[in-house]
């Protein structure tokens, strides 16, 4: 069903079915019984499913990554839809537009997505007040409960010698409405952005809000994003910071500016541009970075994995590889509303096999 409904919807620009779908969710989110309806089709509650990750309790380790809804607008619909965390953002200081369009493009072939949006959000303080009221309607979620992660950047016009007192604005305003931080300096579509993921530019703007977070009411695990286009010895430069200050945990990765290994033709992509690149192109450096990473840290680091999820097999292929939680986006555009469910329920019945599998091994002793 989906897949023809995608079909159809992929004759629109993405940034115009983005906003008509989530509109059109929103509507039956709105009401108490088509809003149970939706939980009972796309969620799943199994307390198989529930993780730990940096001392935060999670219902299911399926999020959906920073950009989806960058200024927690729907997150009453997409808690029906059975993740078990949403991150929101990124969000800045001060609100700005981003970049001129076209700035979210397809790639089908490659079932990936080119976006330059250029950190689009309607500000610190609007976010912040939109969180606290989604909160005050949501008191206790019991078993639905969704855990929100908050992706935080700085303003394009912020030189990168004071980026640290954005990340700081944006920590503080936020702080009492999400339950995580995301640092996000690995975006390729905000000029100089990437330069902050040198060692001594990260130290201050981690230990900053690492120095704020005692003074609040309850400490939240800070992580940082990182690009899939740093090489070994760069990661190497951030893992020994993060080993170093304790950080709490790592989001591997976000979008990459390689252009290796598309089908789709040559042309086309310099008709596209620049631009980070998300989806299946991704999937393999992904899970080579979380690999790496939990190798060289012995695990001693949480690491959420995002890049080329599209179904089970590539959720377990990062969680094999050393991730504790996981993230879709692109691969929500392309499966559909369902993709959690899927993916949660294929869990539970490679945990059931593995009972079985165990039990039996038991039993012929």
């Amino acid at each position: 069903m989906y897949k023809w409904l995608r079909n159809l919807l992929f004759l629109f620009p993405p940034e115009t079915v983005h906003h008509f779908s989530m509109s059109f969710l929103g509507l039956f989110s709105a009401n108490g019984f088509t809003r149970k309806l939706l939980r009972r089709r796309f969620s799943l509650y199994d307390p198989a499913l529930e993780r730990k990750f940096a001392g935060l309790s999670f219902k299911n380790n399926i999020g959906l990554a920073a950009g989806f809804d960058k200024n927690a607008l729907y997150l009453q619909s997409l808690e029906t839809l059975g993740f078990g965390f949403v991150e929101i953002g990124t969000v800045t200081p001060i609100a700005q537009p981003g970049n001129p369009g076209p700035r979210l493009l397809r790639l089908k072939r490659d079932r990936a997505l080119i976006n330059r949006m250029g950190f689009n959000n309607d500000g610190a303080d609007r976010v912040a007040d939109r969180l606290k009221k989604w909160k005050e309607k949501n008191p206790d979620q019991a078993k639905s409960r969704l855990v929100i992660g908050g992706n935080i950047g700085k303003n394009k016009l912020t030189p990168n010698e004071d980026a640290w007192k954005d990340y700081e604005t944006c920590f503080l305003k936020l702080f009492s409405y999400v339950d995580y931080f995301v640092v996000n300096v690995s975006s390729p579509n905000t000029p100089g952005l990437r330069e902050l993921q040198e060692k001594e530019s990260l130290r201050r703007i981690l230990t900053c809000l690492q120095k704020s977070r005692p003074q609040q009411e309850s400490p939240k695990p800070i992580l940082l994003k990182i690009a899939p286009d740093l090489d070994f010895k760069q990661i190497d430069e951030v893992l020994s910071l993060a080993m170093e200050i304790h950080l709490d945990g790592l989001v591997v990765c976000n979008t990459t500016i390689s252009r290796e290994g598309l089908i789709t033709a040559e042309d086309q992509l310099e008709r596209i541009g620049a631009g980070g690149l998300s989806g299946k192109p991704l999937q393999q450096r992904s899970t080579e970075l979380v690999r790496y990473i939990s190798k060289a840290t012995h695990n001693q680091i949480p690491i959420m994995a995002s890049g080329g999820i599209f179904n089970a097999e590539d959720a377990m292929e990062k969680i094999n590889a050393g991730a504790s939680l996981v993230q879709v986006w692109t691969g929500f555009i392309y499966e559909g509303p369902a993709i959690a469910r899927r993916i949660l329920n294929a869990q539970i019945n490679f945990n059931m096999a593995d009972a079985a599998t165990a039990a039996v091994s038991e039993r012929s002793r």
